[in-house]
Parts: C-alpha cells; structure tokens; sequence
C-alpha cells in the first residue's frame, strides 16, 4: 500500500507512521506538508520523516494532483488544528480546513485512490446537554475549527458511492507524547504545569467535560480505516473515535496528573465564565466496527509518558504559554518575523 500523509510534520504525523510500519510492514508512506511546524522537535533521536519513501513540502491549498498518482491511500491530517488558531485565522482556517479538504478528496478520488481517511473531530458537538452524542445526534459546532470539520464531512458525504471508501474519523481531543509534542493540549498542558510550577492552572471552573484520546491510539484507528470492509459501515463513515472510559471533567484531569506529579496543587477559576465547549460522546459504534481496534492506553499511562518525555528534556519553563510549544505562538512568530504572511503563506 502506498500512502500519503497531508500535515503529517505535526504533532500527530510522527506517531502515525511510527505505527503503521509496525502494523503494515510492507506500507510506503509519502508526506506532504508546509511545514509551519517541522521545526518544533521536541526529544526526537532522528528526524520522524528520515522513515518515510519521501516527504514533499507544499501547502494544502495547492496540492498537485499528480502527487496523488499510484496512490493507494490518504490520510488527510492537514488542518489548522485548534480554536485560537481558527478564531485569529478564521478565512484562512475555511480554506484551509474545508476549501482544501474538499478538492483534494475531489483530486483523489479522479487519481483513483481506494481509501480516504479524513481527521474530524467531536468538537463538532460543541455544547451538549443531556447523555453522550452518538453520530447521528444534532451538531452544535460552535468554532471555525469546529464548523470547518462539519462542511467538510458533508463534502466528503456527497462523493459516496463513487468508488472510494471514506473514513471520517471524529477524534476526541488528542494527548499523549510525540516527538513534536503540543503544551496546547488540555492534558498535554496539565502535565506541563505540574513539571514546571508544581502548581495546575484550571482556565475554566474545570466542570466541562471532554473526551480524550492518546495519540497512539489515533494512530489505531487510522489503520483501522485503511483496511476496514466498508460492507460494514458503508463506503462513507463519520465514526466518534475514543472510548467510553475516557469521557473526564477537566477537573478530574486536572487531579489525576496531580496525583502522578506528587507536590503539585491544583488552582480551578471558580469565578470564570462557563466554557460552553462541554461534551460526552458515546463511542459505541467505534466498539462495534473496530473491536480490534480499541483504545489501548490509560489516562495514567498517557500522563507517565509525557510526564517521562518532557523530564528526558528537562523541560521546566513556567512560560511555557508562550513558548513554541503552543500552535499559535509558533505561527504568531512566523508572521512577526516576516516568514509567513497573514494568509499563512510563506514569503
């Protein structure tokens, strides 16, 4: 299988193909990216895309189709990946996210790929009262982030029964070690609070809830969807990706990474205003499809690993929030320094 990989030089890329050489040995991996964060290594003992047949660098907006020629497979990563991001870049997030989305699944499916698997997201629940969403429940995506997710699930919807297996994968929110690991992660931030202060900073009043999932077990599931049979689940699929299990309050993330950093406080904002992204997803037809294909790790073994990983780089920057380590800063430098200009394009 020959497969292409769009904003694979993130935070999830390198554990995605980390994991498919284990599961598909035989699988060649393409990468195609612009880079805003190739540079963020964080522990990494090679460069995550020395692995790969070839990495091409280019902006998803301009993706050549003939770099879809011969291939079998797409996961298609490429976003602007969280909701500061989309609020300052909120043109830029629709045709990025979906615009960009949109024509390259149209590109695969004229090249003959067999298999498109897109990164959604359960943000896309937005604000949901009442018991977990299941798939077919209301969305109530309530960031640009959010709604680009939701058109561009209708796109791909409307390209069913063309031919191409389509896997939306409505991933909880991501954590767990990478080697270009994000502090702009709930979990991922906890455990840095906890390293550098000894103290965790809850934004909200920690009540929302939130399901979570490790990058490693993101990684499953795609290779899930690469090899599913579409008799079950159909040639089109938006499937919440997680598991039951993982349904958690801040707070109680909050608590369980000051367990594990033993000395660390934990400070919940009583008086802020009630963080309307507060949601549990149900996860029941994921457990149906993919049995296989489970969610493997705990939330205290997520925790021990970016705990592990960022003392292996003597991370200690209380200042972290402003650091490289948060998506946003990244490209606020970029811009600030005349690399990339305000419609993120490179100079």
């Amino acid at each position: 299988m020959k497969l292409l990989i769009t904003g694979n030089t993130g935070y999830i890329g390198p554990v995605v193909y980390r994991h498919m050489h284990q599961a598909l040995p035989s699988i060649q991996i393409v990468g195609y990216d612009n880079g805003y964060f190739a540079h963020c290594l964080t522990g990494a003992a090679r460069l995550p895309e020395s692995a790969l047949v070839a990495q091409y660098w280019g902006d998803v907006r301009d993706l050549p189709g003939e770099l879809l020629d011969d291939v079998d497979a797409v996961i298609h990563l490429a976003a602007i990946s969280n909701d500061p991001m989309g609020s300052r870049y909120e043109q830029v997030t629709e045709d990025i996210n979906y615009a960009s989305s949109k024509a390259i699944a149209q590109k695969a499916l004229e090249h003959g790929v067999k298999r498109f698997v897109f990164a959604s997201s359960c943000s896309m629940y937005g604000y949901a009262e009442g018991g977990p969403r299941r798939e077919d429940d209301a969305l109530n995506p309530l960031t640009a982030y959010s709604r680009s997710k939701v058109a561009t699930e209708q796109a791909l919807q409307e390209l069913a029964g063309s031919g191409m297996v389509t896997t939306a994968l409505r991933f909880s929110t991501a954590c767990g070690w990478s080697d270009r690991i994000r502090l702009d992660l709930v979990l991922n931030d906890f455990v840095a609070c906890a390293l550098s202060s000894k103290e965790i900073t809850v934004l909200s009043d920690g009540s929302p809830w939130r399901p979570l999932i490790d990058v490693k077990d993101m990684a499953r599931s795609m290779e899930w969807a690469l090899t599913r049979d579409p008799a079950e689940g159909g040639d089109y699929l938006a499937v919440n990706v997680g598991c039951q299990a993982w349904n958690y309050q801040v707070r109680d993330l909050a608590e369980a990474v000051a367990k594990a950093v033993p000395g660390t406080s934990v400070s919940i904002n009583t008086d802020a205003p009630p963080d309307k992204r507060s949601y549990r997803v149900d996860f029941s037809l994921y457990e149906k499809l993919a049995p296989q294909h489970q969610p493997q790790v705990s939330l205290e073994q997520a925790i021990a690993e970016i705990k592990a990983g960022l003392e292996a780089m003597n991370f200690s920057d209380a200042d972290f929030r402003a650091s490289q380590f948060m998506r946003l800063k990244v490209i606020e430098k970029h811009i600030d320094e005349e690399r990339l200009t305000e419609q993120l394009r490179w100079n």
